[in-house]
């Protein structure tokens, strides 16, 4: 089967996820089309796609042990100069977010992932693009707010043509772990 690239995410949903990959788009981000608007739990990773159904199994008991949290996005910042991104920062719900990219990587699971900079949850509006598209990015999304009830997370795939595509969706507090998996651990999201 070969190598495959996979990532997990928050789906930032609609109007909210049209509307920033517009403006990703208009701030000159050529990659904003291909890239669903999201805040990630597990950046682009590459494995074997024939690990891809222990994945799932492993998601799925992560996605059990969640339970549904509040999502707010407000104002924006920047990982600059150390990296190109200007973002909408997640205001709300960070810490649930946390919680479960540390289950995603988990060293014991079928992806642990040591990560290049600490974890910070985010929506990415800009990267890579001029400083001055950059700083407009900055601006023009600083009173930007929006909020939802975020109810799970999602397995994708990038395809040859650096579009992402969702696999699989994993609905917080679900039973339905495929059946070759173990037991599905018992707790839940930390107290807010």
């Amino acid at each position: 089967m070969g190598t495959v690239t996979i990532g997990v995410s928050i789906a930032v949903p609609e109007p909210y996820g049209s509307e920033l990959q517009q403006l990703r788009a208009g701030f000159g981000d050529a990659a904003a089309h291909g890239i669903p608007t999201h805040v990630t739990l597990l950046p682009p990773t590459e494995v074997d796609g024939a690990v891809l159904p222990a994945i799932e199994v492993h998601l799925a008991e992560v996605a059990a042990r969640g339970r549904p949290f509040p999502m707010r996005l407000a104002g924006t910042g920047t990982f600059r100069p150390l990296s190109p991104v200007v973002y909408v920062q997640v205001v709300e719900g960070a810490a649930a977010c946390s919680w479960l990219q540390k289950r995603v990587r988990d060293a014991s699971g079928p992806v642990p992932r040591e990560l290049q900079f600490p974890y910070h949850p985010h929506v990415t509006v800009a990267h890579g693009i001029e400083e001055a598209a950059m700083d407009r990015a900055y601006e023009e999304l600083s009173d930007y707010e929006a909020q939802w009830p975020c109810t799970g997370f999602a397995l994708y795939e990038q395809g040859a043509d650096g579009v992402w595509r969702k696999l699989r969706e994993f609905p917080f507090g679900s039973a339905t772990v495929p059946p070759q998996t173990g037991r599905v651990e018992s707790g839940s999201l930390p107290a807010r």
